[in-house]
């Protein structure tokens, strides 16, 4: 057979059908006719087929029964059924048992074309999804996350006991700890994984709009509401959502949310029908939840509801051991989506990334390790492609290659940063490798201050 054309097997054929789909398939594809089942199974292990074609009679019990067979030994190959008869049973019946299409005879060789164009595409389409679904499966691996020190395998530990259940997680950590990340991995190892899987960072979403993002809402609810939205908890329908950053969620919508938790019930805004939605919640932050009640910011009984399966994940400092291991995995992820080739570190290089102490944790790391592969010119990534800020530099100078020891205090470096940004905000965060919201919520955790600031209030 040409390996550039379509396979296409066909079973029970008459004549003038046989005629047809020559004409219309003879250009494009191998075409083997079979008339009883013996050779028709045969011929369905010698090779894998692209299309199969089964002509079924209206006394069509045999038929079916090899319909079931083939189905089950080639999930994925379209199988189209043609006959004579048009009877709705029929034609429902062979649907039922995983036909493709039916096609009723007479039929044009244009039909035949138009039909095996759409299997073909539908069959690309479900590859696509089987090698997506096994990619990840491997990048979702709790085995395959890296866990060199002892903290963070008792965290992975727990998070595979955790996603087999229904309960609610709450994950805490800095920014850039892997929260998101291992959002996807409870879901994905759950029984709910061949469901959505929805995420929303409910800090990126301007409140007035975080309500109708993730409840919906009705045609005119609000000026702009020009037709009905469905919210992210319905898209979610039957798997789960990750609700990041769930600190920064009003106290009116606290209320929804709690509802939903405890009824699996909401009405879309604007509206008056209750729906009811079975969704697993993930919910994450890296703020302190018990300060923020004790500021009236969250719901007491809200906090309780969320922080069934609680998870609190370590900063990279505190994980020393991973540090190596998951430069050379974001190395090998950064090489592939910049098709670039980068052996791997220099010693120097190296060495100069395990000294420091990443205080935007895994997510610093990948950004400088995407930059290093960008600026590199040899085969292996050195000192010079490795921007990460030097607290001793001159006030106005790029980042460098010096680093503090991971002892210096964070309190130190974060006032460092700042005298060096001349106290604005933003700047000093850049130089930290972290964004402006998680060094504003270090500043206060140290209770750090400038009289330019004092001024200001």
């Amino acid at each position: 057979m040409d390996t550039n054309k379509l396979a296409v097997l066909a079973y029970e054929w008459l004549p003038d059908s046989k005629k047809n789909i020559h004409k219309a398939l003879a250009d494009s594809s191998d075409i083997i006719f079979r008339n009883d089942p013996k050779s028709f199974k045969r011929e369905m292990n010698k090779r894998q087929y692209d299309v199969i074609f089964m002509n079924v009679k209206e006394d069509h019990g045999s038929a079916f029964s090899l319909l079931d067979q083939t189905r089950t030994q080639t999930p994925h190959t379209p199988i189209i059924i043609t006959s004579k008869s048009e009877k709705a049973e029929l034609i429902v019946q062979a649907i039922k048992r995983g036909a493709f299409d039916f096609i009723a005879e007479p039929f044009s060789p244009t039909r035949i074309q138009l039909v095996v164009q759409k299997a073909i595409k539908q069959r690309e389409l479900q590859n696509e999804i089987d090698y997506l679904r096994r990619k990840q499966d491997i990048v979702y691996d709790f085995d395959s996350i890296i866990a060199e020190s002892a903290s963070f395998q008792k965290v992975i530990t727990s998070l595979k006991k955790f996603a087999s259940t229904d309960s609610t997680i709450l994950i805490t950590g800095d920014t850039g700890t892997g929260k998101s990340f291992l959002s996807g991995s409870i879901h994905y190892n759950s029984p709910r994984h061949d469901k959505p899987f929805i995420k929303i960072n409910c800090a990126n979403i301007p409140e007035a709009l975080l309500e109708s993002e993730l409840f919906g809402h009705e045609k005119g609810s609000f000026t702009g509401a020009d037709k009905q939205r469905i919210g992210r908890f319905e898209q979610a329908n039957g798997g789960t959502i990750f609700l990041d950053e769930i600190g920064e969620i009003s106290m009116e919508i606290q209320t929804k949310l709690l509802r939903v938790l405890e009824e699996k019930a909401f009405e879309r805004v604007g509206g008056n029908k209750t729906i009811k939605v079975d969704v697993r919640v993930i919910a994450a932050t890296n703020k302190d939840l018990i300060t923020q009640i004790k500021a009236g910011k969250l719901r007491e009984d809200l906090y309780y509801r969320i922080n069934v399966l609680p998870v609190k994940l370590p900063p990279l400092k505190d994980r020393p051991l991973c540090i190596e291991p998951l430069a050379t995995r974001l190395l090998e992820k950064s090489c592939v989506s910049l098709k670039k080739k980068v052996d791997g570190f220099s010693e120097d290089a190296i060495a100069l990334i395990k000294s420091y102490h990443w205080p935007g944790n895994i997510r610093q790391l990948a950004n400088t390790i995407e930059r290093a592969v960008i600026l590199e010119d040899s085969n292996l990534i050195t000192t010079d492609s490795i921007q990460i800020p030097d607290f001793h530099g001159p006030g106005n100078g790029a980042s460098t290659t010096r680093v503090e020891p991971l002892e210096i205090h964070e309190k130190d470096l974060i006032l460092r940063a700042l005298e060096e940004s001349l106290w604005v905000q933003k700047n000093a965060a850049k130089r930290l490798g972290i964004s402006p919201r998680a060094l504003n919520y270090k500043i206060n955790k140290f209770n750090i201050t400038h009289p330019n600031w004092r001024r200001n209030k």
